[in-house]
């Protein structure tokens, strides 16, 4: 999920400024940032956790696939790390049809027992069938309000909500929003979307930003939410 980055025109400006044939410096490497620039819990980990911290992890989404993948993955999650869903994470891609909604929900009795048997997944029958009912109630909201983007993004005005915390430990696991999304979403017939899963979906899909402000994210993805 690479969207960081932004491509400089200042070495094009540079050599008009020089002239016709003037030589155009090679631009430099970007110095990956410090360790202890990111999150604490990004700190020191596998590089492709830490990939998930700097490229995806507070990046707002509004594409209904990838909302769809990450209320799967956050659903996998309930009991287990999220390093373990991660380290899964291509094994439910080809499992769920690339989370296209619209094919899991198709999933039938017998497709959901095949899963069962694929060490890809998590194999747990709960989880497993959970995914294909959300799919199904996923269909359902988008159809009331053209998109699941349109639905999810209702509950904070349309614009990510800004925090400022300075310590891992002043990050909510829960807040009144992710109670009141979770209670909709149980309402719809969605299954583990309990406020603690809903608010790591909220943080993970941008509806929140919240990097530590000692984050080199954090900056960056409040400039994504203007």
């Amino acid at each position: 999920m690479v969207r960081v980055g932004m491509t400089s025109n200042k070495g094009a400006s540079n050599q008009k400024a020089r002239g016709a044939g003037a030589r155009q410096k090679k631009p430099g490497k970007t110095r990956p940032p410090h360790s202890s620039s990111r999150c604490d819990w990004a700190r020191d980990v596998h590089e492709q956790y830490t990939a998930y911290h700097d490229q995806e992890w507070g990046v707002p989404v509004h594409d209904d696939r990838r909302q769809f993948e990450f209320l799967l993955l956050e659903g996998a999650q309930a009991g287990l790390s999220w390093w373990t869903v991660l380290n899964k994470r291509a094994g439910y891609r080809k499992a769920f049809a690339q989370f296209n909604p619209e094919q899991v929900a198709r999933y039938t009795e017998k497709r959901v027992a095949r899963l069962l048997r694929n060490p890809a997944i998590i194999r747990n029958r709960l989880k497993v069938q959970a995914a294909v009912t959300n799919a199904r109630a996923f269909l359902q909201v988008q159809q009331q309000f053209g998109s699941f983007d349109a639905y999810l993004w209702r509950f904070v005005d349309g614009q990510p909500l800004q925090n400022g915390w300075r310590r891992q430990e002043q990050v909510p696991a829960t807040t009144r929003v992710s109670d009141t999304l979770s209670k909709d979403l149980k309402g719809r017939g969605f299954k583990f979307v309990g406020s603690t899963i809903i608010y790591a979906h909220m943080q993970a899909v941008g509806m929140v930003n919240d990097h530590l402000v000692s984050c080199f994210r954090h900056a960056q993805c409040a400039r994504l939410g203007c």
